[in-house]
């Protein structure tokens, strides 16, 4: 398979009245088809860091923000498939008795998915769609057209029931709907965040940002939904998956440091560009 080279990174600059103890979760994880190269994590303190593995599997970065300034830079190169993320029309849906146990925490409620709350209106809408990947990919058409994308609508408390209750939402909260209304059915969907380039897309003038969308499981695997766009795409790199965002915060403070600055990089290398 052709692959394509990314660029990739974020900055953040912080202020801090006192030593605040934090973890950053920006290093794409473990993934067959993406290989990583020229990896680099900086800060201007220099500030001690290690890494670890949370209970999902996904790499963090602990250390301890000194008091004062100080900017944190990471990069790293991605080679990454010259093609869309996998699709099979064909993938089932698979029966609670018989899904494997390290899924079946991806069909129950969780912080900021309440399939309990909207289960209801789930059954009603999608109840007697056939069932497997086409119920999946109706169901985040269906979320897509529901919600307006809207910057600012909502906040790091808001809820998929309460993106559903305004209809409004940034791409976290398309990606929490989706789950939702997914387990509502019983079928397990899990948070994904990480970078995505407008790689043989529409280039977004907006500035770049991390990005959410959802993996359902479907057959014996994931399959990736984004219901932000509501089509497949190149270029996804995972930085994390969990139960909803809650699990997956891009970076925790144990304090209140003053985040001055954030920037994120995702785009085609220029060095590899024809």
């Amino acid at each position: 398979m052709n692959t394509r080279t990314l660029d990739l990174g974020c900055t953040f600059r912080y202020s801090s009245l006192a030593p605040t103890a934090a973890v950053f979760q920006v290093k794409p994880t473990d993934n067959a088809k993406v290989t990583l190269s020229g990896e680099s994590w900086t800060n201007s303190a220099a500030v001690d860091s290690h890494d670890f593995r949370d209970a999902f599997g996904n790499t963090c970065t602990r250390l301890v923000l000194p008091q004062g300034i100080t900017t944190f830079e990471y990069a790293v190169r991605a080679e990454v498939p010259d093609a869309p993320e996998d699709v099979d029309t064909d993938a089932p849906e698979i029966s609670p008795e018989h899904l494997p146990d390290e899924v079946l925490q991806y069909t129950i409620s969780s912080r900021f998915c309440q399939p309990d709350v909207l289960g209801t209106h789930a059954w009603r809408q999608f109840g007697n769609h056939p069932r497997g990947y086409g119920r999946v990919s109706a169901l985040c058409t269906y979320v897509h057209e529901y919600l307006t994308y809207t910057i600012g609508s909502t906040n790091s408390l808001s809820t998929s029931v309460d993106a559903w209750t305004t209809g409004q939402g940034v791409c976290r909260d398309f990606a929490h709907l989706l789950i939702t209304f997914c387990r509502a059915l019983n079928i397990p969907a899990r948070y994904v965040f990480g970078y995505m380039p407008d790689m043989d897309a529409p280039i977004n003038p907006a500035p770049m940002d991390f990005h959410a969308w959802t993996q359902v499981w479907l057959g014996d695997r994931w399959w990736d939904f984004d219901a932000r766009h509501d089509r497949t795409r190149k270029g996804r790199v995972v930085i994390g998956r969990g139960r909803d965002a809650a699990d997956v915060a891009l970076v925790t403070t144990y304090g209140a440091p003053w985040l001055q600055m954030m920037s994120v990089t995702a785009q085609e290398s220029r060095d590899t560009q024809a």
